[in-house]
């Protein structure tokens, strides 16, 4: 994408990220219902009017849509006999249709997607393992970013880090946990440099995609595994990151990490030009932390998403019976609020650390 010159590198960056992103999620969906005897009526990877359809013989339709900020798999008679209209009730298929499925069978089928996400960042991780190594658990400098943090600390490739604020530290996954849960505090680091040990403070900076504390360093060197080791080592990584990702959303809720972390599709777009200008190892990383970020957003228990229907199916699974309409009904408009509410507020996030805002405000004066 070096031939694209900005702000078309990014936007061709995001549309590949994102298109990769969304087709496995609902990919996961898609196979999950064929699994458990549900026929698929439409495939969509984006919304909108239909750039391109086409038509398998079992009858799924599927579709790209020109708006790529989503996607969807529609199910045969996903909605209940007594909430659809007469007609279509009446070209159900018998078998084939999602409500007569068991609540375990329904479940599978909404789970399929944010676990294809997960499978999607293991398998990229253990890839980047064998082809072009895992950090060494040394928490040592390999490159560091122009404009980072940790060049303006006056960090160098070859520095040895040894401890930070005081506390002694062996492996760079343990760096970066501590590093991440700081964005915009100051912390010393003790250094070894030749002979020589330095003392240097650095204040993280938070990371677009999720507002956690970054250096910008790179471990050093890279230690390449087989596949089966980087298959496990794929898997922790993710369990990791997950783990580390969540952590900053708790931070967020409790009040204290501000909430001006939270970014939205212009603040990925940004960041996915600027991996794809670092390389393919980069932008590969960066699709799987997406990944991994798109399968927890899908979990939250939040009706409208995958964690809001699992939620009721845990209910229906609890009392016997779905939750009545109305309820959902509420559920579901409630989710959608609350949606529309933060994906403006990550919007206007985004704006403000591009300085629109700013720009904006200074005309109205």
């Amino acid at each position: 994408m070096e031939i694209l010159p900005e702000p078309f590198r990014s936007i061709a960056a995001f549309v590949v990220v994102l298109g990769v992103l969304i087709f496995i999620h609902e990919l996961g969906h898609y196979l999950a219902a064929r699994w458990r005897g549900v026929h698929v009526e439409r495939f969509s990877v984006g919304f909108g009017r239909a750039i391109y359809t086409w038509v398998d013989k079992r009858g799924c339709e599927w579709r790209i849509g020109w708006l790529p900020l989503g996607g969807y798999v529609k199910m045969h008679g996903m909605e209940d006999l007594g909430e659809a209209a007469p007609e279509p009730a009446a070209s159900f298929r018998p078998g084939e249709t999602f409500h007569e499925k068991s609540v375990g069978d329904r479940a599978l089928v909404v789970a399929a997607g944010p676990f294809f996400n997960f499978a999607l960042a293991v398998l990229l991780f253990a890839a980047l393992f064998v082809v072009v190594g895992r950090p060494s658990p040394v928490p040592s400098v390999g490159n560091v970013v122009e404009a980072s943090a940790a060049a303006r600390a006056g960090l160098a490739p070859g520095d040895q880090i040894i401890a930070i604020d005081g506390q002694k530290v062996e492996r760079f996954e343990a760096l970066q946990r501590y590093v991440q849960a700081r964005a915009g505090q100051a912390i010393e680091m003790l250094v070894a440099r030749g002979d020589a040990q330095i003392k240097v403070v650095a204040t993280p900076l938070p990371r677009p995609s999720d507002g956690l504390g970054m250096l910008g360093i790179t471990a050093g060197p890279l230690e390449r595994l087989d596949p089966f080791s980087a298959a496990w080592a794929g898997v922790t990584h993710t369990l990791d990151i997950t783990g580390q990702t969540l952590l900053g959303v708790w931070q967020m809720i409790s009040g204290s990490r501000g909430a001006e972390d939270l970014g939205g599709p212009v603040r990925i777009a940004q960041m996915s030009g600027q991996v794809a200008h670092m390389g393919l190892s980069a932008f590969i990383t960066f699709t799987a932390l997406l990944s991994v970020n798109l399968a927890l957003i899908n979990l939250f228990p939040i009706p409208v998403l995958d964690g809001g229907h699992l939620l009721f199916y845990a209910a229906e699974a609890i009392r016997g019976r779905p939750l009545p309409l109305k309820a959902r009904e509420y559920g579901f408009r409630a989710g959608f609020a609350l949606l529309i509410g933060l994906m403006i507020f990550a919007t206007w996030n985004d704006l403000a650390q591009l300085g629109v805002v700013r720009w904006v405000s200074g005309l109205l004066g």
